[in-house]
């Protein structure tokens, strides 16, 4: 059997295979940890729950309006004013089976074939993935001096007269480092005036650590036009803990929401009533959760930190919010890829390569698991990786003894 070219061309989703590893283990009852995971314990919010419940209960599940249902487009554009304080209309919005597909309709509708688009590392896998399909050229932008944040120097010199958009998600999945305002506001200037797309993915934007805020790109735009080169990505997968909900959405000027609307209208209809209805539950409701969450990761990744720093020779940048950080391995093991699967195998531990967010000799792990999750995984990546630490450790009810340091 033949597949296309473009097929051939996509590479599998790293933190998915992952996932599925951990999930084979433990069917065969291995005590794994899984630190890779970018999906958080806490409940789906209760307005969410009754919401969709209640829909449910009129046994009436039809087809939906393409751009969304007015109760969640609503609630969206009430979000947008309240979080970014921008006035947007239904003109503007449009949902979408999850972020991911959102980023992946934005992508369809701005990019013809070769258009480069920019994307700094370390950066979502899906990214480089999803231009690719939709035939442009992704230019990955990489730091020569290791930092996670790029200069408007980096960014700049990376531009030509083929690139279309540059893409910022901010806080970051996979480093959890936010972009500075001055740079936002400087790469919001900088495209206006280039005629360039800014996408900024903002799923984690209420994620954010230390009293910090993360900054708006509708704070420094000067173009409230129609022509507008600024697009919003966001959805409730992450904040409200509604991973398999699947709702996102795009905040864009008319003519490309037209285009999307269009777009979705061929490939997917609409997402689901129920879980449109669910996501207007959780915004239009109590948001303490949100902040619950927050102050949960933010103790976690403190833990986490404090574990990270017993290694003599991992190097970590603390996380500004998210789920996750992007230790530097390198010391022990150049290939993250070789040193994923081999504290897979020795210590029952997932995590995710740094190669596969553009970024090598780190591994992404994720705090928004269990502090005993927290712990006890990085005590098992410590005892498989450092000299220095004990000989042995419980896995499970076995014990171990390292032999291979």
């Amino acid at each position: 059997m033949s597949v296309s070219q473009l097929a051939r061309a996509v590479h599998a989703s790293p933190t998915l295979a992952m996932n599925e590893a951990a999930r084979l283990l433990r069917e065969k009852g291995e005590p794994v940890i899984h630190l890779g995971a970018g999906e958080p314990k806490s409940k789906v919010p209760i307005d969410a729950v009754l919401s969709c419940a209640a829909q449910l209960k009129t046994a009436d599940v039809r087809y939906t309006p393409t751009e969304g249902i007015r109760p969640l487009t609503q609630a969206i554009i009430r979000y947008t004013e309240e979080n970014y304080n921008k006035i947007i209309g239904n003109e503007n919005v449009v949902v979408h089976s999850g972020a991911k597909q959102a980023f992946y309709n934005l992508m369809m509708t701005i990019i013809n074939p070769q258009d480069e688009v920019i994307i700094p590392a370390p950066y979502w896998v899906s990214y480089p993935e999803i231009v690719k399909m939709v035939y442009g050229k992704p230019i990955v932008v990489r730091p020569e001096d290791g930092r996670f944040v790029p200069t408007m120097n980096d960014l700049t010199q990376s531009v030509s007269s083929y690139t279309k958009a540059i893409v910022i998600n901010s806080p970051n999945n996979p480093s959890g480092v936010m972009y500075p305002a001055e740079l936002i506001q400087e790469l919001v200037e900088y495209c206006e005036k280039k005629d360039i797309y800014l996408v900024m993915d903002d799923i984690y934007h209420r994620l954010v650590f230390d009293g910090k805020k993360a900054p708006s790109v509708f704070d420094f735009s000067k173009d409230n036009s129609d022509a507008s080169k600024i697009i919003v990505v966001n959805g409730v997968s992450k904040m409200y803990a509604m991973t398999g909900f699947r709702i996102g959405w795009t905040i864009a000027n008319k003519k490309l929401t037209e285009a999307m609307i269009n777009i979705s209208a061929q490939n997917t209809s609409c997402p689901s009533v129920l879980l449109q209805t669910a996501a207007a539950g959780a915004l239009n409701g109590i948001q303490s959760g949100v902040e619950s969450l927050r102050l949960q990761l933010e103790n976690n990744r403190n833990i986490m930190l404090t574990e990270l720093r017993a290694f003599n020779g991992v190097k970590v940048t603390p996380p500004d919010g998210t789920f996750y950080c992007l230790p530097d391995f390198s010391a022990y093991r150049k290939s993250s890829v070789e040193l994923a699967k081999f504290l897979l195998e020795k210590a029952m531990v997932v995590t995710v390569p740094g190669k596969e967010f553009g970024v090598e000799g780190h591994l992404r792990l994720s705090y928004c698991g269990s502090i005993k999750e927290i712990t006890q995984g990085i005590a098992r990546i410590k005892w498989a990786l450092d000299p220095d630490s004990p000989n042995e450790i419980y896995i499970g009810d076995r014990k171990l003894r390292r032999d291979w340091v």
